[in-house]
């Protein structure tokens, strides 16, 4: 292929990319909680998540052995997962790229978290990176298998956590589209993670609750009197 025919396929290619990111944001705009969710369904996130639940549910319903601490497992993690949040975000998501001589530290989350940053509305940097989730599909899957005392409280965690990453999922991305909030509590949580993108990096880091975790870390401070950060939408510039 000569060079003015690949330079007219990358022009096309683009052109096709930039078409299908104006309908993708098309899309967001007045968006019912219905199309809003027929989109969501359209990226291979809530797909992995979800198989995984359903796989865990049937091989959960097999095995039996049902104890109290089928309960305990899941209410703990519940209660836990606005502070495994913070913690994520803040010293995964927000990692400033770092070298051990000739190699980088900086994982792919912390990539496309910056990307996010830069473009809070692009869909696909939205949801946990493909890659990424296969890796922590097959972690979790081997926690749920071998570190447990029986096997059926390992399938309950796994339940439990793919039930908490889907509801993570679900929020996040429908905090960054165009639904508008109805209810008080989603309205909240709503607010709390466009502060987070729009007003300062540096607070109101959980993304399903509406700031537990950032008042207890004190994350949560008053946005009036907040400074507006030069570098919420690229992080680590300063």
């Amino acid at each position: 292929m000569t060079k003015s025919k690949a330079s007219e396929c990358d022009s096309i290619e683009t052109d096709a990319r930039a078409r299908v990111r104006r309908d993708e944001r098309a899309l967001r705009r007045g968006l019912t909680l219905g199309q809003a969710f027929e989109e969501f369904l359209r990226h291979p996130s809530p797909w992995m998540i979800g198989t995984t639940l359903m796989g865990a549910v049937i091989a959960r319903i097999v095995v039996g052995d049902w104890q109290p601490t089928d309960l305990l497992v899941p209410a703990v993690m519940l209660a836990m997962f606005p502070v495994f949040e913070w913690i994520v975000h803040v010293t995964v998501l927000h990692w400033r790229p770092r070298r051990l001589g000739p190699i980088a530290l900086d994982s792919e989350l912390a990539r496309k978290h910056r990307e996010h940053h830069v473009d809070p509305r692009d869909i696909p940097l939205i949801f946990i990176p493909t890659r990424t989730l296969s890796v922590l599909v097959v972690v979790l899957v081997a926690l749920a298998l071998f570190a447990f005392p029986r096997l059926g409280l390992g399938l309950t965690f796994l339940i439990a956590i793919t039930l908490l990453g889907l509801g993570y999922e679900w929020t996040h991305y429908l905090v960054h589209t165009d639904y508008k909030p109805k209810g008080s509590l989603y309205r909240a949580v709503w607010r709390n993670h466009r502060h987070h993108h729009y007003k300062n990096e540096h607070y109101w880091f959980t993304v399903t609750s509406s700031g537990t975790a950032d008042r207890l870390f004190g994350t949560s401070p008053d946005p009036a009197t907040t400074e507006t950060s030069p570098t919420a939408r690229n992080l680590h510039s300063a």
